[in-house]
């Protein structure tokens, strides 16, 4: 067994310090989701280099709809990370490597799946949230293109991971990277050479998200740890499965409850500026503006996603090897760097807003000028959300600590209460009695905290129990 749990991870999360392992693990992880999250930018710069005036406005109203869609079904790649790490951490090679597989073949039925339902209601929802004319066209454009990758997307995300489970985020960290040079790549040719426009930037995702999953999987085909990539060996295992199933459907429901809670946010969003914009005028400046600054806020996002990421790994681990103490340090060391984590990348991104801004195209023009608009209402996100990102940060970690546990459903029941619930609330009287941008921005801080609060709570609650049960049964015994 102990072989096994050697050769099964290349981090030792059950023994020793934690803190220089956990930034051994995240940092790669960090890198990564960095790349990606510069390659989706790129995606929106090179964009605006089109044509299309509101092309960088109509890829960002799809984002809460992109999300909400794939986090319905892709929760359960968060199962897979959990399963897989748990029976590494138990030595259960034999039970890693069903696992596995059987996260594979669910990743392409739920790819193909997802496909389906995204071109069927990606235009219905489109237009349930408001978006209008040049907007929704382009918008529609872009999602039936994006929605044709999803079965490699899917594959992509359960075959990342499986290499997180095993300790393994650098694998992930260069195949990515490749990958999403190609896309950048991709994305030039299309737009400047091509002169295509939203749709241009979709063939390129579509096309290098293709690549990196089959790269991954010949990766994974090489590996020599139980999780180790077969075609002889694929087979559907029903426990695993329904393992998966426990943890992944309430990250899922979770997921796709944040979604929806954005998505009546995106739609507020698009009533200010259609109360804004004198009719008939193309530029949309408010939905422009909030999506250069929502982009700009995914690199904070994916900066402390890998500590969210890391907090799930080392805890499903610690967890299968029956090492509920060490849960509290996984616990401590994981929101220390995740604050820290936050308040750096919100502070470096708020004050190079000026600069950072310009590549999307959103300049400061004179007062009461559609160019002052875009700026202002990108400035006062801005504000309101990177001041206070340590709070989601913190937030996530207590989320991902929990599912660790394997009580992803109190995760997600707390979620929904605490941050999308109060959102909605909050946009149907706060907002429809004031009306303002900066009353819709105000709602994310004050549901990340109360969130947060909750989740360490649950947390607290939780571990101790385990704890008081585990030394209980050596005495019964």
């Amino acid at each position: 067994m102990e072989a096994i749990r050697k050769s099964a991870k290349n981090i030792n999360m059950l023994e020793g310090r934690l803190l220089g392992k956990i930034l051994l693990f995240a940092l790669p992880l960090m890198v990564t989701n960095l790349l990606q999250t510069f390659y989706s930018a790129a995606d929106m710069i090179i964009v605006s280099l089109s044509d299309e005036s509101n092309a960088v406005g109509a890829i960002g109203t799809t984002g809460s709809m992109i999300n909400l869609i794939l986090n319905i079904f892709m929760g359960i790649s968060v199962g897979t990370n959990v399963v897989v790490a748990r029976r590494l951490g138990a030595g259960e090679g034999e039970k890693v490597s069903r696992a596995v597989h059987t996260a594979l073949i669910v990743s392409v039925a739920i790819g193909a799946l997802d496909m389906v339902v995204g071109l069927t209601v990606s235009r219905p929802l489109l237009v349930l949230m408001g978006a209008q004319e040049s907007v929704l066209d382009l918008a529609v454009l872009y999602t039936r293109i994006y929605f044709l990758g999803l079965p490699f997307l899917s594959l992509n995300n359960f075959l990342i991971a499986i290499f997180r489970a095993k300790g393994d985020t650098r694998t992930p960290l260069v195949v990515l990277s490749l990958t999403g040079i190609l896309n950048v790549l991709l994305n030039l040719f299309f737009v400047l050479a091509v002169h295509l426009s939203v749709e241009g930037v979709a063939i390129a995702t579509v096309a290098a998200t293709a690549v990196c999953a089959v790269i991954l999987l010949w990766r994974l085909a090489s590996d020599e740890s139980p999780c180790r990539f077969s075609f002889h060996r694929l087979h559907f295992d029903k426990t695993a499965f329904r393992d998966m199933l426990l943890i992944g459907i309430p990250a899922g429901i979770q997921g796709a409850l944040f979604s929806l809670s954005n998505m009546i946010i995106q739609s507020s969003i698009l009533k200010v500026n259609n109360a804004m914009v004198p009719a008939g005028e193309t530029y949309q400046p408010v939905v422009n503006g909030n999506a250069a600054a929502a982009n700009l806020e995914g690199f904070a996002y994916t900066a402390t996603n890998s500590i969210y990421q890391a907090s799930i790994t080392f805890t499903s681990q610690n967890v299968g090897a029956k090492k509920y103490p060490r849960v509290w340090r996984v616990m401590g060391a994981c929101y220390l760097v995740t604050s820290l984590v936050g308040i750096l990348f919100g502070g470096v991104i708020l004050l190079l807003r000026v600069p950072l801004l310009s590549l999307y195209g959103i300049r400061a023009g004179e007062a009461g000028s559609l160019a002052q608009m875009a700026y202002h209402t990108a400035y006062v996100r801005m504000l309101h959300m990177m001041t206070t990102y340590f709070l989601l940060a913190q937030m996530e970690v207590g989320s991902g600590v929990l599912r660790g546990l394997g009580q992803s459903l109190t995760s997600t029941i707390v979620s929904l209460i605490g941050s999308c619930l109060l959102r909605i609330v909050w946009i149907e009287t706060v907002f429809r009695a004031v009306g303002t941008i900066e009353s819709i921005y105000l709602s994310y801080p004050l549901s990340w905290g109360i969130t947060a609060i909750a989740h360490f709570t649950c947390v607290v609650i939780v571990l101790k129990s385990r704890i008081r049960t585990a030394n209980r049964q050596p005495m019964e015994e």
